[in-house]
């Protein structure tokens, strides 16, 4: 398996990431009506849970780029570095979000996105 396969299974999994911070960093997580709760959350931990959602909103292209790339023939070690530096500033766009820093987590969204955007030139 490659090291972009990885990432994908890592981009995945990160709005658990996301939204353990939301539930789990404080008091009141009601496991009966997560929704609910999460719909009542404020600050930090609203944030938290906004990237969770981002997260998933992130995945599909970033899957396909990788998958595309893969399937197209692009060279596995600029698939790969693509697919790391997704993962690196997807972590550094929650921690962001979180962080209430909307000018750094705007620019590291961009670059992120221009990450699985690489990957489907490559395959080109």
């Amino acid at each position: 398996m490659t090291i972009a396969n990885w990432c994908v299974l890592l981009a995945a999994l990160m709005p658990f990431l996301w939204t353990g911070v939301a539930k789990f960093s404080g008091p009141g997580f009601n496991n009966r009506r997560p929704r609910s709760f999460q719909d009542q959350l404020g600050g930090w931990r609203q944030r938290a849970h906004w990237a969770h959602q981002n997260a998933f909103e992130a995945f599909p292209v970033f899957a396909a780029g990788v998958l595309i790339a893969q399937q197209a023939g692009a060279a596995q070690g600029r698939i790969d570095q693509l697919a790391l530096a997704f993962i690196g500033l997807r972590v550094v766009y929650g921690v962001c979000y979180i962080g209430d820093w909307h000018m750094a987590r705007s620019l590291v969204w961009a670059l992120a996105l221009a990450c699985p955007v690489a990957m489907f030139f490559s395959a080109a």
